[in-house]
């Protein structure tokens, strides 16, 4: 592994990181994302990345927000990780997916519709460890809130 990607994974792992991350990360990447017409999402630079456009929960209206996610095998599909950088309370995008399945994504600068599932039982576990493979610090993320981190699978429609 790279030193510093084995750098990034113990700073995204700290409460600090926890802290101050939430509002620059996305900031970034949306402005970034934005700017270059949907090809460069600066924190995919570290982790495969998406920009997901849901309705919201309660408005209806559009919401974008830039994610990390692991995609999967097939280029088919993805898995978004509710993780909220391991602060308390679920992300308000996973309430928008909850009510609203029906999604799209931005990935390497192609919009594509998607449908998402929050995965539960074995599947989810399953995932889980694929999830914790992929970047260790969802687990100490996990650590830190009583609620189960919710993830999604993200399948073209």
């Amino acid at each position: 592994m790279p030193v510093g990607l084995r750098l990034m994974q113990k700073v995204s792992a700290t409460r600090t990181f926890a802290r101050i991350a939430p509002y620059f990360v996305p900031a970034m990447d949306r402005a970034v994302h934005r700017l270059t017409r949907g090809r460069v999402l600066p924190s995919a630079r570290m982790l495969p990345g998406v920009v997901l456009t849901a309705r919201g929960a309660k408005s209806g209206l559009p919401r974008s927000t830039p994610l990390a996610c692991m995609p999967e095998e097939s280029g088919a599909s993805w898995i978004l990780i509710g993780s909220n950088f391991g602060r308390p309370g679920h992300p308000a995008w996973t309430a928008n997916l909850l009510a609203h399945p029906d999604a799209e994504v931005s990935w390497r600068g192609e919009t594509i519709p998607v449908r998402a599932r929050l995965l539960t039982g074995e599947e989810r576990e399953a995932v889980w460890r694929a999830v914790l493979g992929f970047w260790p610090p969802y687990a100490t993320y996990q650590e830190r809130v009583e609620r189960e981190i919710r993830l999604f699978r993200l399948v073209r429609r």
